[in-house]
């Protein structure tokens, strides 16, 4: 005996899997098209549709795999509901980090993102965001990443410091963040730190080492320039610090603490101390910056800088979103507040400590 078909469909209904159009799914419900779009589309009216009769849309779309086109959405409302995130490296701890937040901002609000990563290189940086563009993503957050010009569309830069027309900065506040590991030091009783400052290339770097040395200054902490070097290698693995922290141990200049540009550097100069026979932190304390995800399982665990990573993603996010809908108007520089993490990298300076030992 034949099937019977549903009250009020049409009997030469569509077969699961087959290709389904807005209007076949009207035929086979005896429904307007617009009334299964405002359902499916949980539209601005859909109250208005009787409780009933929105189940049996939905059990439909769901029994031929129907789903509202997203082109006739984007042209309807003008929007594609996307946005693109440029990152330096996709696989870079902090910059996933960023995005964990960004994503769940996103998500919450129907948007997808397309991420592109920049090897830091300029040209990159310059030519994604016009391909991201001829994509028709809506605005862009750039993380970690250094914004030379403004661009067409609304745009949030975490980590990004420097005043560009449409440009919202979300940045650290990194003389606190200065006060906070430089005072832990100088507290531990301290005085003789090796710095390691970030390249050039890195958008936090010249900012961070600017509030650092006017804090040393504060706290009369000799910077040394033998006990200094630039991270210079473009690269997001802890050899970004096992080189120079060879290069400082084999300056033969004393030092006690080593204040790292990042966590990644940090955990490559501890790696490196430990080559040398000298122990962190009863020979030499240790601290980094960010509290990646994986500071606190390192051995020793890292005495770091907390940047509330997830939150500044999604502050970028919730930014972007409400100035694509020009819902309110923000300032050039959103700040964030740092945190002191302590661990196990850091403790009073050993004055038993042999200083000449290297290996």
């Amino acid at each position: 005996m034949p099937k019977k078909a549903p009250s009020g469909s049409n009997p030469r209904s569509p077969q699961p899997g087959q290709p389904i159009s807005l209007k076949t799914l009207g035929e086979y419900l005896n429904l307007s098209p617009a009334t299964i779009s405002l359902v499916l589309n949980n539209a601005p009216g859909v109250r208005s549709i009787p409780q009933d009769t929105r189940d049996r849309v939905m059990e439909a779309a769901a029994k031929f795999d129907y789903r509202p086109s997203f082109y006739a959405r984007s042209l309807r409302k003008r929007q594609s509901f996307s946005i693109g995130v440029l990152v330096p490296e996709l696989n870079d701890s902090y910059a996933t980090q960023v995005m964990a937040g960004v994503e769940e901002v996103l998500m919450e609000e129907g948007y997808f993102y397309l991420t592109a990563s920049h090897r830091r290189k300029p040209d990159l940086i310059q030519e994604y965001p016009r391909l991201l563009m001829d994509r028709s993503v809506e605005g862009f957050v750039f993380i970690d990443t250094v914004l030379e010009e403004a661009l067409s569309l609304p745009t949030v830069v975490v980590a990004g410091h420097r005043k560009i027309e449409g440009v919202t900065n979300v940045v650290l506040d990194q003389k606190r963040a200065a006060e906070l590991a430089l005072r832990h030091l100088y507290q531990l009783g301290h005085r003789k730190i090796a710095f390691m400052r970030g390249g050039s290339h890195s958008s936090d770097a010249d900012d961070r080492w600017n509030c650092l040395m006017a804090v040393a200054k504060d706290l009369k902490i000799e910077v040394a320039p033998e006990r200094c070097v630039v991270l210079e290698l473009r690269v997001s693995t802890p050899e970004l610090g096992f080189g120079p922290m060879n290069e400082l141990i084999a300056r033969g200049v004393d030092f006690t603490a080593v204040l790292a540009y990042n966590d990644i550097a940090a955990i490559g100069a501890i790696r490196a101390l430990m080559n040398h026979g000298l122990r962190v932190p009863e020979d030499i304390s240790v601290v980094g910056f960010d509290d990646i995800q994986g500071a606190a399982f390192h051995n020793p665990s890292l005495t770091t800088i907390r940047q509330p990573l997830n939150q500044m993603g999604a502050v970028a996010a919730r930014i972007l979103l409400q100035r694509i809908r020009g819902q309110a108007t923000f300032p050039d520089i959103v700040p964030i507040h740092p945190e002191l993490v302590i661990r196990e990298s850091t403790c009073p300076p050993n004055p038993k400590r042999n200083r000449n030992k290297r290996s």
